[in-house]
């Protein structure tokens, strides 16, 4: 979003002066604590999923096909996952991974995230993120109920509320995966020295939200950018047993250095390594690593490999490699 630096310089413009205090602003964790979550029974953590679905059905706003979504067999099992969908989509977006996490015998909740997926395509320009904390405490909550060893998948800004979940003291995400996580934007689209004034400016709503050709609010977007930031530095050991990521080269909306360095100090905190795979051009995929096409269904186990720290299934010119641990 080249956009994005004229919007900036434009909005530097009207605040003359104010330019050195954006870059001392302090940025990030007020509103994004949550108070640990009280331990659910899996009855209990079954019904909370399925009055929050329940009330989706009967709120006219919310798209039928976007509701959130409780796969169980019925009763605790050994693997339970949490699957966090990306800004502007919904847990439709997981439709295909989840039902493969499924078969391969875990429990698996996706949450819709609030103001997604509702026949106001704009509500997501109206995002917090306390709000987007709170959604992903109260899913850890109702997902680590689900089975006796849990984690995380998270997508783009999903990514980062699936690494903000792992490191929140008190939660024992065991398995960590995120798909082109945003951690900060595409140098290309916002340079580094962009990112904390347009957090400020429009993350703080100090300007008047923007709307990018992407359909991605500026407001909303920096929502997560915030959540991002206030990550622990150095990160927590938490008791991680597999972390990795997926990424596409092809992908311009994130940036990739930060998509894999950030997860990679979070391993190192854990003393795990990072596995890393790296989408092949050829299949075209570009931000939406769920978008796989007539691959899919060959990716999608490679992400539960990934996901569960396995040797990913071979097949194609994809790399995986297990990224060193800097100490």
């Amino acid at each position: 979003m080249p956009e994005i630096i004229a919007l900036l310089v434009g909005g530097l413009a009207l605040v003359g002066a104010a330019v050195a205090g954006l870059y001392l602003w302090p940025v990030g964790r007020r509103g994004l604590r949550v108070a640990p979550a009280r331990p659910l029974d899996f009855g209990t953590a079954t019904r909370a999923a399925a009055a929050i679905i329940a009330a989706e059905a009967a709120d006219p706003e919310v798209r039928p096909e976007s509701r959130s979504r409780l796969l169980s067999h019925g009763s605790r099992t050994g693997r339970a996952v949490l699957l966090l969908h990306g800004y502007t989509l919904a847990p439709e977006q997981y439709e295909g991974l989840a039902e493969e996490f499924f078969d391969s015998g875990y429990n698996v909740w996706v949450p819709r995230a609030p103001q997604h997926g509702t026949v106001d395509r704009r509500a997501h320009h109206r995002v917090e993120a306390g709000e987007l904390t709170t959604y992903a405490a109260q899913g850890w909550a109702v997902a680590a109920a689900l089975g006796d060893e849990v984690g995380v998948v998270g997508i783009s800004g999903g990514a980062v509320l699936a690494a903000w979940l792992a490191q929140v003291p008190g939660n024992v995400v065991r398995h960590l995966l995120l798909l082109s996580p945003f951690f900060g934007p595409n140098p290309r689209q916002a340079p580094a020295y962009a990112v904390k004034p347009l957090i400020v400016l429009y993350g703080r709503r100090v300007l008047r939200d923007r709307v990018t050709s992407r359909g991605y609010s500026l407001a909303a977007v920096t929502q997560y950018l915030t959540i991002a930031r206030a990550l622990p530095n150095p990160p927590r050991r938490t008791g991680l047993r597999t972390a990795a990521v997926a990424i596409s080269p092809l992908d311009g909306v994130v940036d990739l250095r930060a998509a894999v360095d950030v997860p990679r100090r979070i391993a190192a905190a854990n003393a795990i390594p990072l596995r890393v795979c790296t989408l092949p051009e050829t299949l075209g995929v570009e931000h939406n690593t769920l978008n796989l096409g007539a691959d899919g269904d060959e990716w999608r186990r490679r992400y539960v490999a990934l996901y569960e720290g396995a040797t990913a299934p071979e097949s194609g010119p994809a790399t995986t490699n297990d990224a060193p641990i800097r100490r």
